[in-house]
This record gives C-alpha cells, sequence and structure tokens, in this order.
C-alpha cells in the first residue's frame, strides 16, 4: 500500500506540474476525499487539510481535478521563514518544506516498520511530526529556529507533536524515554545534513537502550548537480556504511525543492545492522 501511495502521489505531482501555470513560490496538493487511489482515512485528511489551512505560508487555495483526483492546492510563500532559518551559525539547512502528503506517506511507513516516536530533526513548521501524530505515534519535532517553532506551535492545537526550539546536536534524547523511535533528519547529506546526521547519530550511540533500537530516514536526491558520495545511495551511502547502518527501502515522495524538476526526493528508511 506505501508503495502505491508513493508511486500515486509522484504520478499526481507531475501532472500537477505540468498544468500549473502559477506563480507561488510553492505549492501542494491534497486529495479532497478517500479513493481508489488514495485510500486514505477521510478523518486524517480533514486534518492534513486543517493543517494547511491554518498555516500562515499558505496565502491561496483552490479545487482542482488532477487527472481523476479532486484536489485542493495549496500556493504559498516560505521567504521569510527561509531567510530567518538560515541565520543561525548552527543550522545545517534551510527552510524548505516536503509537502504534506509526503510527510504523511512517509509516516506511515515508518508505523508499518513498527516504530513507537518518530522524532523530526530540523523539522521546519513539523509537518512530518504531526502527520505521525495523526497515525497515533508518539512526536517529536526538534527546530533550532525560533520563527519556525512558533509557527509549530501555532499549528499544535489539534495535536500535540512536541516542538522543541533546540540545537538538535546538544538536545538531550534520553530526556524523552523514547522505546523504538525513529529519526527523520532534515537536509540533503551534501548541504549539512550528513554533519547534521552524524552528530545525532553519536549522541543516540551514547544512549545504550537506543544504540541498537532506532531507525534512522535520511533526505537524499537524485541530482548530478550534488551527487559528492562515491557511493551514491542519494548522497547517505558513505555514512550509512560508517555507522553500521543498513538501507531497508527507499521510497521517492514530493517536495518543495524538487516541484520544478522531473525528480522527486528519495527517503532513505535506514536501521542498525
Amino acid at each position: 500500500m506505501i508503495k502505491d501511495l508513493a508511486k500515486n502521489l509522484v504520478d499526481l505531482k507531475k501532472e500537477f506540474a505540468k498544468s500549473y501555470d502559477g506563480k507561488s513560490q510553492v505549492q501542494e496538493v491534497i486529495p479532497k476525499s478517500n479513493s481508489e487511489l488514495f485510500p486514505i482515512n477521510d478523518s486524517h485528511l480533514e486534518l492534513l487539510h486543517q493543517f494547511a489551512t491554518t498555516n500562515p505560508i499558505y496565502y491561496n487555495t483552490f479545487e482542482k481535478k488532477i487527472g481523476s483526483v479532486d484536489c485542493i492546492v495549496y500556493e504559498g510563500d516560505i521567504n521569510k521563514y527561509w531567510l530567518n532559518s538560515i541565520q543561525h551559525s548552527s543550522s545545517k539547512a534551510p527552510f524548505s518544506p516536503t509537502w504534506i502528503m509526503s510527510g504523511y506517506i512517509a509516516a506511515l511507513f515508518a508505523k508499518e516498520l513498527g516504530y513507537s516516536e518518530l522524532i523530526d530533526i530540523g523539522s521546519g513548521d513539523g509537518r512530518i511530526a504531526f502527520c505521525a501524530k495523526i497515525l497515533d505515534m508518539e512526536s517529536y519535532s526538534i527546530e533550532i529556529d525560533d520563527m519556525l517553532v512558533n509557527l509549530q506551535k501555532l499549528l499544535n492545537t489539534k495535536l500535540d507533536f512536541h516542538p522543541y526550539c533546540s540545537d538538535a546536536v546538544n538536545f538531550d534524547y534520553d530526556s524523552l524515554h523514547l522505546r523504538h523511535p525513529i529519526f527523520f533528519i532534515g537536509g540533503l547529506a551534501q548541504m549539512g545534513g550528513a554533519d547534521l546526521a552524524e552528530c545525532v547519530l553519536q549522541k543516540i550511540n551514547l544512549i545504550s537502550y537506543l544504540r541498537n533500537n532506532s531507525g534512522w530516514v535520511f533526505t537524499g536526491t537524485f541530482s548530478q548537480k550534488y551527487a559528492s558520495d562515491p557511493k551514491n545511495e542519494a548522497g547517505w551511502s558513505t555514512l550509512i556504511e560508517k555507522n553500521n547502518l543498513k538501507s531497508i527501502q527507499t521510497i521517492s515522495l514530493p517536495t518543495a525543492w524538487t516541484f520544478h524538476e522531473s525528480d522527486v526526493t528519495p527517503y532513505i528508511f535506514s536501521q542498525s545492522i
């Protein structure tokens, strides 16, 4: 089901990109209701739409039928959040969001793998942690930028996804009393994500009950522009091998930064060997 959902969302994005003639900085779609291509609980879809409609980065919405799917299109502008996020000296990547639907599918796969908690590192507006909470996982969002954390608090009314304003490198993960967590690392490997992941991995490896009990999700790219890892794996092979991890599966999903590109964004799910 997860593979089908991911493929159907990628196809929907490609169809939407061909017909979209707007000028917004970011744009994404969410199906209006449960359908054959998107057999998602209607109450979950309602919460995804509520997240988008209450999120101030989106300034316009309209209905659009894309292929056979009735959707709501959300148009937005992230400039002030992007600019603020790059002012922190220890920030590893500026704010640029995945699609809300992509966050939901990624969190759904994490739950299917059996993880009980999701920790989103470099969480932006908290959408992945929010999606995990929809799916009855315990979730935590860790973000260094105070403006983005204030945005998360604004969106944290329906479901508590525990936003923390903190440098993920210095965060006390032991204080969360995690059981079987999966960590989502924000940022491409080649743009600071690998450094961030390495630091967080070192912190988690110091906690004995988490060392071999945690999953990891890395945001990759197929773009040759960033092909700096000679072993590839969308930029993450060297880090995965160095830290005795193994890839479980890669799921490709739409993100804001790949909207105008033919490729989408690979999310590499991995775990300790």
